[in-house]
């Protein structure tokens, strides 16, 4: 029987996961090996070793959904020819990401999430994102997501 999720631990998974694209920015700009640092992010963080993962990047306009383990990896650190507008979201760098969750539905060992995320840069600016999150307990126990969509609030014309 798979341990059902709680609460905290899926707002500490969160939180790591914020604390992980903080990392991959500081590692590229002191030139430290940030792609195997994305390469472990991407592993740790979602599910494409388990099964089907429903990612739509904030900034993914040409190839909007990352469905495999390759173009997650290009939008958070760019450099892939076949993901072109990708320019590296998570190497900007941002100096800290904070959650603010509208509602959190947990249901066994399934848990979803929407809200606003807010990035702040260098300049202690925020840039407010809005996502949905939804994750899973692997058989070896761990949280993984299986849907993460991010997009930037409704601007009127």
């Amino acid at each position: 029987m798979v341990k059902e999720i709680k609460q905290s631990e899926f707002i500490r998974f969160q939180n790591e996961w914020g604390a992980a694209i903080v990392e991959l920015g500081k590692l590229y700009t002191n030139k430290e090996d940030y792609k195997q640092a994305a390469i472990e992010l991407v592993h740790k963080f979602y599910g494409y070793n388990e099964g089907t993962v429903l990612f739509k990047p904030t900034r993914a306009q040409q190839q909007q959904f990352r469905l495999n383990t390759r173009g997650a990896l290009s939008y958070f650190i760019g450099g892939d020819s076949d993901y072109g507008e990708d320019t590296g979201f998570a190497l900007q760098p941002w100096t800290k990401v904070r959650f603010e969750n509208s509602g959190i539905i947990i249901d066994e060992n399934h848990a979803v999430a929407m809200g606003n995320y807010f990035f702040t840069n260098t300049q202690g600016q925020e840039s407010k994102v809005e996502y949905t999150m939804g994750v899973f307990r692997t058989k070896s126990g761990h949280l993984k997501m299986n849907l993460h969509h991010s997009s930037m609030p409704y601007q009127p014309v």
